[in-house]
């Protein structure tokens, strides 16, 4: 169970610590998000909060029912679930609005957000594979080589070929809060994350095992 927030990739830079020493960060431009729905263990089975991200201009009717529920009179266009315990459904009606101070600088957190997608790639840009000769008319200096032997005449399953590469969802732990920005609802983490800049990205609390 953590409690996150959603939120989009701005782009990234660097700051300077204390010691003067340059710090790679990303910015993320976090909430604030509304709580639209409460998840109870009587209905759902399960707990957790259901917050929105991204405002719509136009939307439909069937959307807009799911919103006015909850007393918002804006729809959203993201709509994710975060597993919280009762202390922090206690915290978070419907209607109130989840917001980057949730999180503190020094902090570790996990974000989860889709791979920029590179299309259709070879062997050797997907897999790493070094190629074949570059000279002497071998004819084959991208090619991945036999995927196969005769026996068993087939293609074994999990054998690494050409393919889509990228537009997956990548989740990347541990991440280290070194700024947090109230007024302007940034979040700077140090180093990368998933996804092109404008990219939807889940930052969540890191996960507290109970003793």
């Amino acid at each position: 169970m953590a409690l996150g927030i959603l939120g989009v990739k701005i782009g990234m830079t660097r700051i300077f610590n204390e010691a003067g020493a340059p710090v790679p960060v990303t910015v993320i431009q976090a909430g604030p998000c509304p709580v639209v729905q409460q998840k109870q263990p009587e209905k759902e089975g399960y707990l957790a909060l259901q917050i929105g991200f991204g405002k719509i201009r136009r939307p439909i009717k069937s959307i807009v029912g799911h919103f006015k529920k909850s007393g918002l009179e804006q729809a959203y266009r993201f709509l994710r679930e975060f597993l919280v315990d009762a202390s922090e459904l206690q915290k978070f009606p419907v209607g109130s609005q989840v917001k980057v101070d949730i999180f503190a600088a020094g902090e570790k957190v996990s974000v989860s957000g889709v791979s920029i997608g590179k299309g259709f790639q070879g062997v050797v840009k997907r897999h790493g594979f070094a190629g074949g000769p570059a000279t002497h008319g071998s004819m084959q200096h991208r090619a991945p080589g036999s995927i196969g032997g005769s026996n068993p005449d087939r293609v074994p399953k999990g054998r690494r070929m050409g393919g889509r590469m990228g537009g997956k969802r990548i989740t990347i732990h541990n991440l280290e809060v070194v700024r947090v920005d109230m007024e302007r609802n940034l979040l700077l983490l140090k180093g990368a994350v998933p996804g092109a800049e404008e990219g939807l990205l889940e930052i969540k609390k890191r996960h507290k095992v109970s003793p």
